[in-house]
């Protein structure tokens, strides 16, 4: 496997080199094979780690299966952000967005097919790309981060189509409402933004903060996460983990969580998330907290769950963030074995 190191160290010196940068690691995303066997995660020294899943899950499973198949520098920066189409994982860094081949990295070819860059407004400006969202009705991939704004790619063409306008400060989060292709967006300037693909008109504002139930003024107005199901959406950050009736702009539920979450997802009839803390948060709807989970990274900035079809038997809740770590939920109850990486 090959890392980041510098030109002509001696070994003794290779070996503290690299523990240091594992010690001081942070995971930013993650994101799943379209088979279900594989997990890649991206860290803040722009590499990207496979891991085999199926190994790993193994009854037979070693300590050497919990390590990654192969790792590849894949960005001069931090790899803030992934996601998995049919063939490609398409990862994010400083204003740039590249395509794999699963099947080549699998191969432990690591080759990048294509870049692109959004247009930026000038060519001195490289902001961080910190959310990708997949459109799978229209084909497209929506990249937002540093320069406060929503690009639209084709993935078929390769062209950046629209960017949507609007928030003032920069974009930490996207969520997609499947059923009539709309995108919400969270970020810095404390709004969630509803986007109508159609239009690329901006069709809803919530200031998540200019609610005195949500606010949190000591914490700061920032949107670091959100998520969607049908005509509901949760969302936090500086304010409280809040859910939302998006119709009718309502807060219905404050969850009493202190810390502030770095990420969000439903999941059946639970919300699950994370962020300053080791551990998962389970919650019912009703805002009662079902459980919390101990992981091993002292805070979590992406939750990443299994759920492709071909692959039951690695259906896996894992959590990544402030550490070289990657823990792995076999069932949401307890920790089952941690990835290195």
């Amino acid at each position: 496997m090959e890392r980041a190191v510098p030109h002509a160290v001696p070994l003794g010196q290779m070996e503290v080199f690299q523990t240091l940068q594992r010690l001081h690691m942070t995971i930013f995303s993650q994101s799943v094979s379209p088979c279900g066997k594989f997990l890649a995660a991206g860290n803040n020294y722009g590499q990207i780690a496979v891991f085999s899943l199926s190994a790993a899950l193994s009854s037979e499973a070693k300590e050497e299966s919990k390590k990654p198949v192969v790792t590849f520098q894949a960005h001069d920066g931090p790899v803030y952000s992934m996601v998995s189409t049919d063939r490609h994982l398409l990862s994010a860094g400083d204003g740039e967005v590249k395509a794999w081949l699963w099947a080549e990295i699998l191969k432990k070819g690591c080759k990048e097919l294509w870049r692109r860059q959004p247009p930026y407004r000038t060519s001195l400006e490289v902001p961080e790309i910190n959310a990708l969202l997949l459109v799978p009705k229209e084909n497209s991939l929506i990249l937002a981060g540093g320069d406060c704004q929503l690009h639209a790619m084709d993935l078929e063409t390769g062209a950046f189509t629209r960017a949507l306008r609007g928030h003032t400060d920069y974009i930490h989060c996207l969520a997609l409402r499947e059923r009539s292709p709309e995108v919400l967006s969270g970020g810095e300037d404390g709004a969630v933004r509803l986007w109508d693909l159609r239009t690329a008109k901006e069709v809803q504002t919530i200031e998540v903060y200019k609610h005195e139930e949500c606010s949190r003024p000591h914490n700061g107005r920032w949107i670091g996460c959100l998520a969607t199901d049908s005509d509901w959406m949760v969302c936090g950050g500086g304010p409280a983990l809040t859910l939302w009736h998006l119709r009718s702009s309502t807060p219905t539920t404050i969850f009493p969580m202190r810390a502030p979450q770095k990420h969000v997802t439903f999941y059946q009839d639970l919300i699950l998330s994370a962020g300053q803390g080791r551990c998962v948060n389970q919650w019912q709807l009703s805002g009662e907290l079902k459980a919390q989970v101990p992981g091993s990274s002292p805070g979590l900035l992406s939750l990443s769950l299994n759920q492709q079809p071909a692959a039951p038997e690695c259906k896996v809740l894992t959590a990544a963030g402030n550490s070289c770590r990657v823990d792995v939920f076999t069932n949401l109850g307890y920790r089952a074995f941690s990835l290195s990486f």
